[in-house]
């Protein structure tokens, strides 16, 4: 067994997420969102060039050398499948992996919300799935587009900087593409996947311009697109994606997304109360028309929260609403709830409204 093997194995046994690995420190593992020794010796100078070698070929390490910067995908038989991470770092190599979860996720058993499994019913439109790095987007985008396999005969599209989970095809057809090996950028990916009878299209992140014009036209012209964005809550997904476009666009591309959006979904992974693992919160927003009055007009977004909060028939719910429930339900502790909060206070009278003890 490699070195790589071995550290791979270990996170497997641990039930980690991430690998960490830099010269002359000893590889990390982060364990329910905490970083954690691994038993393994300091890694000598050129050991992380060594395994970058090992993962990649060598056009990807022609780009590591000319980008700072390269990732892919990894599958070991028997250790499991990883997203691969290298960069330089101070004249040297860096590497972070990601486990990928070896089976695909059921929306349900991941606790999520009802309303995910409704955002899979639609047809044409756009749901964005958003959080920051590590907040679980993967997994829960994995799911909603197995769900949709399970259930519709469609053609389903997915591009992917990797591929993450490998869907088989059940009632759907799969098509995966990955950024560098089968397609140069998002946006080309999506352009050309209205070309190829794509129903569903999940398209990795949005996080340019080019990437942005191509998931509203997708949607505009009838395909159901799911995507995700690194953003702090609902508020700040929605103008980062206006952002993304030049001034003189904007007025126009945030028409269009009225128009199209269906749902966005901003998540949060807190440790489980009894420390068996992570639980997601969700903030929920889905498309009704006092959202898209808040959205249509700039100046009305911060009613948002307020629209969110009075929603819970169209499934909508804020954070605070999703803390609350997990709280009071003891999945999660009060401290790690108020942590993560917009507002603690808020909270804290919820929660002793709803007969908890809110005290610290």
């Amino acid at each position: 067994m490699t070195l790589l093997e071995e550290m791979l194995s270990h996170l497997r046994e641990v039930q980690g997420s991430d690998l960490h690995l830099k010269p002359r420190a000893v590889p990390h593992v982060r364990v329910d969102g905490e970083l954690r020794l691994a038993p393994f010796e300091a890694l000598e100078p050129g050991v992380v060039e060594a395994l970058a070698a090992e993962v990649f070929a060598a056009d990807r390490l022609e780009e590591l050398a000319e980008r700072g910067e390269v990732s892919g995908a990894l599958g070991l038989p028997g250790i499991g499948r990883f997203r691969v991470s290298v960069h330089r770092q101070r004249g040297s190599l860096a590497m972070v992996l990601r486990q990928v979860p070896p089976e695909v996720p059921d929306l349900d058993a991941l606790g999520l919300s009802p309303q995910l499994d409704r955002f899979a019913e639609e047809v044409s439109g756009l749901v964005l799935i958003t959080g920051a790095p590590g907040s679980g987007k993967s997994t829960t985008v994995a799911a909603l587009v197995d769900r949709i396999n399970r259930r519709r005969s469609c053609h389903i599209l997915t591009i992917e900087d990797p591929i993450e989970a490998l869907h088989a095809d059940i009632e759907a057809i799969v098509t995966q593409r990955e950024i560098g090996s089968d397609t140069t950028s998002y946006g080309a990916a999506v352009r050309s996947g209205l070309r190829q009878d794509a129903d569903v299209m999940f398209v990795g992140e949005v996080n340019d311009v080019e990437t942005a014009r191509a998931v509203l036209l997708a949607a505009q012209v009838g395909h159901l697109v799911i995507s995700t964005m690194q953003a702090a809550n609902i508020s700040d997904t929605l103008v980062r994606f206006i952002d993304l476009f030049p001034v003189s666009e904007q007025a126009s591309a945030r028409e269009v997304l009225v128009g199209v959006l269906r749902g966005v979904v901003s998540q949060r992974l807190l440790e489980r109360a009894d420390g068996k693992g992570r639980i997601p919160a969700l903030e929920i927003l889905v498309g009704t028309s006092r959202v898209i009055d808040c959205i249509s007009d700039p100046l009305l977004l911060h009613n948002l929260d307020r629209v969110l909060a009075d929603g819970r028939y169209h499934g909508m719910q804020t954070l605070d609403q999703a803390l609350l429930e997990l709280t009071r339900d003891g999945m999660v502790s009060l401290g790690d709830a108020l942590a993560v909060s917009s507002n603690p206070e808020g909270l804290r009278i919820s929660l002793s409204e709803a007969g908890v003890g809110a005290s610290l």
